[in-house]
């Protein structure tokens, strides 16, 4: 088990650093430099995936907490409310700049063309939608979650040293449930089909070009490496969803989680936020000029 937290370890620290520089680039970019509406989001979700890093594994905050002597129901209910709130952003976020992405990369005659100016002009009523909704939605995590104790151990569930989580009635646990599943559902189907359209997009402008140059020598456009960029995301955030929430549904239905698939739950939990920004930042020339000038 050592070997499996240090490994935890290397992947937080390694997540943390490449989003702080990335959140570093994206705050540099807005403020000096003309900036995309795509940066918007992605500056937001490099934040997001920070406090995510820094929950998800049950490592960094848990400690602040410990060396400020919280007590530990109120770090339990506190780092499972900040982490599904961030999970939650972050699944929104990424389906935003998907649908973003292929609006902005949409042909002049497509019918997506019209919600271009829409979508930049109500971008901020967006967020704040965005937010408010995982904000209050995350709230029951504060009823049900909190300090593990030697009583009635058969109606707590153990996930951390310290944190279990207690029993719901049915009818409260089917409401979270569906929502839940309804919401998520939902942006990953919304996110598989802007995917499916940039992919068709890509592939007409790539068999037009060959008309005109060799693919070999053509130099993909900013638009081009962005788009695949955004593509790799989805597809690598819907499988590492998917899995997490395989393992979450299972662990619940049984009211048991085993330490050795919860350990591979926080390697998967962190797994989106560490690689997204190395991705980010190996695609964006913007970034790669400015760390060659740094």
């Amino acid at each position: 088990m050592s070997l499996i937290k240090n490994i935890l370890y290397f992947q937080s620290v390694l997540g943390a650093l490449a989003n702080m520089c990335l959140l570093f680039f994206y705050t540099f970019i807005i403020l000096v430099h003309r900036s995309k509406p795509t940066d918007l989001i992605s500056c937001q979700m490099t934040f997001i995936h920070i406090v995510m890093v820094l929950t998800g594994g049950d490592i960094w905050l848990t400690d602040v907490f410990e060396s400020l002597n919280f007590e530990n129901d109120f770090k339990c209910k506190a780092t499972f409310y900040i982490n599904r709130v961030m999970r939650g952003l972050s699944i929104c976020l990424t389906c935003l700049l998907s649908v973003f992405q292929a609006v902005t990369i949409c042909p002049s005659t497509s019918l997506l063309t019209k919600f271009k100016h829409k979508l930049k002009k109500y971008m901020i009523y967006v967020f704040l939608l965005i937010w408010s909704f995982n904000l209050s939605f995350s709230s029951y995590q504060i009823f049900f979650v909190g300090a593990f104790t030697n009583m009635s151990v058969s109606n707590q569930m153990k996930v951390t040293k310290y944190c279990s989580l207690f029993p719901m009635n049915y009818i409260t646990r089917s409401l979270i449930l569906t929502v839940t599943v309804s919401r998520d559902v939902f942006l990953v189907g919304v996110m598989l089909t802007t995917s499916t359209y940039m992919v068709i997009i890509l592939f007409r402008h790539q068999r037009q070009c060959k008309h005109l140059h060799s693919i070999s020598h053509m130099r993909a456009s900013p638009e081009k490496r962005a788009t695949q960029t955004i593509l790799l995301l989805v597809v690598f955030f819907v499988v590492m969803y998917w899995v997490d929430f395989i393992i979450s549904c299972t662990s619940v239905q049984l009211w048991k989680y085993d330490p050795v698939i919860l350990t591979v739950q926080k390697f998967v939990i962190n797994a989106y936020p560490t690689i997204t920004p190395l991705l980010q930042i190996s695609s964006d020339n913007r970034i790669i000029n400015m760390m060659k000038n740094l």
